[in-house]
């Protein structure tokens, strides 16, 4: 459930500073008029968001086993991609998203009448299909038993519910002004916990092929910690819903968790570093 709260954390609070930054720039720019569009704009994504994650839930269902690992597994590892894109664009892009916005508004504005529903819709849709993707990814990964069986729960829909409303509370507080809040560290902290949660999802995805008998190696287990890590266990639980982490794991999940964890990381790491304003120098401080 943390994994999923803090998912619907970030890309409900990506959503929420868009939304608010639309909406705070027609109300000083004297234009509240133009209010309705937005707000249907927001409405048709959030309605597009929801529509696909009930297509990805419901749909698979009545293929057979083979089928559907492929599918889990492709979708897992499009949903790793996407969310990695997100991670480093958000990293450099938050503080001169707000200028953005306001020229696609200026823009929008001379436009035809469905042109702002448009920039609302597409500026937050991007953010609900990435989290209704990434959601059904890591809680179909986080529900899977030591069988390969997939138990959905209401546990991992709750955590992001929570996620998305606490997100949609501080966006107006944001807006109002109530509070302010260091972006880049949010960003910085989310992205890196985001990146170990992909890692999950990743080896997961590549599991489902392998369960679908695409890819090789489904008996060839890189370790078996089933008995100091019991799945049932409250720790062996937390592991799995927060990182997805299985303790028996085959040599390909473990190669791959690797491959995209250590340099997703270091490379964001460094992104980050690089992104953060220079420090003033000794001198410059003292006078």
């Amino acid at each position: 459930m943390l994994a999923n709260f803090l998912i619907g954390l970030r890309e409900g609070l990506e959503a929420a500073l868009v939304v608010s930054i639309l909406v705070a720039y027609l109300v000083k720019s004297e234009r509240r008029e133009l209010l309705p569009r937005i707000w249907a704009g927001v409405g048709i994504a959030v309605a597009v968001a929801l529509a696909f994650g009930a297509a990805l839930t419901f749909g698979p269902r009545g293929l057979t086993f083979e089928a559907q690992e492929a599918i889990g597994g492709t979708l897992s590892i499009v949903a790793v991609a996407f969310v990695t894109w997100m991670i480093f664009w958000m990293s450099t892009a938050a503080r001169g998203l707000g200028s953005e916005l306001r020229g696609q508004i200026d823009k929008a504005a001379e436009g035809g009448r469905w042109s702002l529903v448009v920039v609302a819709m597409l500026a937050v849709g991007r953010e609900g299909l990435e989290t209704a993707l990434f959601l059904w990814a890591a809680t179909q990964a986080g529900t899977r038993d030591t069988v390969g069986s997939v138990t959905p729960t209401w546990e991992p829909l709750v955590g992001a519910m929570l996620g998305i409303l606490v997100a949609v509370a501080l966006g107006y507080l944001i807006y109002r002004g109530a509070i302010r809040l260091n972006l880049t560290v949010f960003f910085t902290w989310t992205g890196a916990f985001l990146i170990l949660v992909a890692g999950g999802v990743l080896a997961y995805g590549l599991h489902d092929l392998q369960e679908a008998g695409i890819l090789p190696g489904l008996h060839n287990l890189a370790f078996d910690v089933s008995d100091a890590i019991p799945p049932s266990s409250w720790y062996g639980t937390l592991l799995k819903g927060v990182f997805n982490f299985s303790p028996a794991t085959t040599w390909l999940e473990a190669t791959a968790w690797v491959l995209y964890v250590v340099p997703v990381g270091a490379l964001f790491l460094l992104r980050t570093r690089s992104t953060r304003p220079a420090r003033p120098s000794r001198q410059l401080q003292e006078h």
